[in-house]
């Protein structure tokens, strides 16, 4: 569902309205939303412009990889183009997590996302991740290790026990990472020491 500025929010001012929107982003309240506003006011208008203008063809140019279901402006992607990486996949529950694993400089193999974890409550079945395309990438491409690389959340748990039992015909190592991150922690505000321990000490399932 699209998002729309019809009443009551329709009789806000432009102020309100920019306001509104950047609060509905992770992270950000209304006092933060507003300020940003105020910035981009403050700023040059010609950098209003190129924000505008970004924000218009971003769907466009971004879209999802078809091998590892990470978010690319190649199809596939830089690393899942690249030949020199290692056959080893890590399986992230989002596309963000690419990103900050990328940056620890730790692990230099493939990446799959899955679109989240397994939570019923929520309405997220297996069938809604990327759990299929995993096993049929295991089968189509010599692979010789998968690390499990949910966070240590009770979802992330069951996901991860999930992917398992569903790999474990494969003849694939499957590990897990180490307990270097806190549970009910997020991999995304891991540091790069916490994320490298985590990599190097990870357990086989």
């Amino acid at each position: 569902m699209g998002f729309s500025l019809n009443s009551p929010a329709k009789s806000l001012n432009a102020i309100d309205r920019l306001s509104s929107l950047f609060s509905r982003l992770p992270g950000l309240g209304k006092k933060s939303a507003a300020r940003l506003v105020y910035h981009i006011l403050d700023a040059d208008p010609s950098y209003a412009r190129a924000l505008g203008e970004e924000l218009l063809g971003f769907h466009h140019a971004i879209k999802r990889c078809t091998t590892c279901g990470s978010f690319t402006e190649s199809n596939p992607c830089s690393i899942c183009a690249d030949p020199g990486r290692e056959p080893v996949i890590c399986v992230v529950e989002r596309a963000q997590d690419v990103r900050v694993i990328e940056e620890s400089k730790e692990f230099q193999g493939r990446f799959h996302v899955l679109g989240g974890v397994i939570a019923p409550l929520e309405g997220v079945n297996p069938e809604n991740l990327s759990i299929g395309e995993l096993l049929a990438r295991i089968r189509r491409e010599t692979i010789q290790e998968v690390i499990l690389a949910m966070n240590p959340t009770v979802e992330g748990d069951t996901t991860a026990l999930y992917i398992q039992k569903v790999l474990k015909d494969t003849g694939t190592a499957i590990t897990r990472l180490a307990s270097g991150l806190p549970v009910g922690g997020d991999l995304e505000y891991a540091d790069r020491l916490t994320l490298s321990r985590s990599f190097r000490g990870r357990i086989r399932m």
